[in-house]
């Protein structure tokens, strides 16, 4: 019904992507290389004809949108007055971690993880406190004896959670999550969740979000949310933070509205209600889109790649992959293969723990774009263990 297979052209529209030299491939960032769902753009262009782009309020459709999306996708009822609208999942992150914590303190990561949570602690005068999750060569898993230790430092009071887990792909079930809950209350520590991968879990796969495992996991919680990587609509700036507990909720609040990062643009309140109220088909066929393409790498690396390992993954399409056996160095790769094939992939250095031996490749794209992607990394690859 819907078509992923025509290869877009996004030059000339300013893409952070794809502002690049010809003929380079790019494969890093989070961005999806097709086109969203019709109703967004249908939504936007009947705002577009309005030609007048005022200041824009966050109305009770836009609470009920997101509400009526966990609930059928997520079974999960949430609080409409408990949704806060921000601009981004980044800067909710950063207003947070100001507001909820003092220079000085520690905010717990368990890595690798999302590179820009980094950012977000150091650049607010935060300490990042790794727990590092354990890698046994084919799956991840949380060392709670290491979590416990880090969360009963005294000054430790925020720990920043990654459910699903971006780059490892990792669905974290709800037993893990309560006992996290668990020990994160234990030790006085507000956990702040990003979820914002929730909807892109492979079919067959649900995720849990941490507010409804249990009461505990929702009173010491604030959950980012958004449409922007599930549909594309990240320059659209577009986020809700979802905060049950009241006293916490005031907090978060004022931290947005301080920050500035509560009031919508003009297009954004129209894209989200549009994308959760009517995105469902559209994303069900991206999910199995997405799904050949990673058993499209899968092969692709077993036959031509050996020496690369993929980590099975059950969420995101970001691909996390071990060169463990070539390099433990994958900046110097990533160069490399940039260098000799024009493919930009990420280094994995960046997202902190054991990323220096993997490569995190984006595959939300064409197969035939993929398929060259993956084509242009034997060649990288090959070339590199020659030298």
């Amino acid at each position: 019904m819907f078509d992923f297979d025509t290869l877009t052209d996004r030059s000339g529209t300013y893409s952070m992507k794809w502002d690049v030299a010809e003929n380079e491939l790019p494969m890093w960032v989070a961005d999806m290389d097709f086109p969203t769902v019709p109703a967004v753009k249908e939504a936007l262009m009947r705002r577009v004809e309005r030609n007048m782009y005022g200041y824009t309020l966050v109305p009770d459709e836009w609470r009920q949108a997101i509400v009526g999306w966990w609930k059928k996708r997520h079974h999960f009822e949430m609080d409409p007055q408990a949704l806060v609208f921000c601009t981004g999942v980044v800067p909710a992150i950063s207003s947070t971690v100001r507001k909820l914590t003092t220079v000085g303190e520690n905010v717990l990561l368990q890595t690798p993880v999302y590179n820009i949570f980094f950012n977000s602690i150091v650049n607010n005068g935060r300490h990042v406190l790794e727990s590092p999750l354990r890698y046994d060569g084919k799956s991840y898993s949380i060392d709670f004896e290491d979590l416990e230790c880090k969360l009963a430092d005294e000054q430790t009071t925020l720990m920043l959670l990654c459910n699903p887990h971006n780059p490892v792909g990792k669905i974290w079930d709800k037993e893990t999550l309560a006992r996290i809950g668990e020990l994160c209350e234990k030790h006085h520590v507000t956990v702040l969740s990003d979820e914002i991968h929730c909807d892109l879990t492979d079919p067959g796969y649900e995720y849990a979000p941490f507010a409804s495992v249990s009461e505990t996991c929702a009173r010491i919680s604030v959950t980012c949310v958004a449409p922007t990587k599930t549909f594309n609509l990240a320059g659209l700036q577009t986020a809700a933070v979802y905060v049950p507990n009241p006293v916490l909720r005031h907090k978060v609040e004022r931290g947005l509205n301080t920050d500035e990062v509560a009031e919508p643009n003009v297009f954004a309140i129209d894209a989200a209600i549009a994308a959760f109220t009517h995105g469902g088909p559209w994303l069900d066929e991206l999910r199995a889109y997405l799904l050949e393409n990673k058993r499209t790498v899968s092969g692709f690396l077993e036959e031509y790649l050996p020496m690369l390992s993929l980590l099975p993954s059950q969420a995101t399409y970001l691909l996390w992959i071990d060169c463990g056996k070539l390099t433990n160095d994958t900046g110097v790769l990533a160069d490399f293969i940039r260098e000799k094939t024009g493919l930009y992939l990420s280094e994995g250095a960046q997202y902190g723990g054991d990323g220096n031996r993997f490569l995190r490749m984006n595959i939300a794209c064409p197969r035939k774009r993929l398929e060259d992607g993956l084509e242009r990394l034997e060649r990288g690859v090959k070339l590199f263990a020659q030298k």
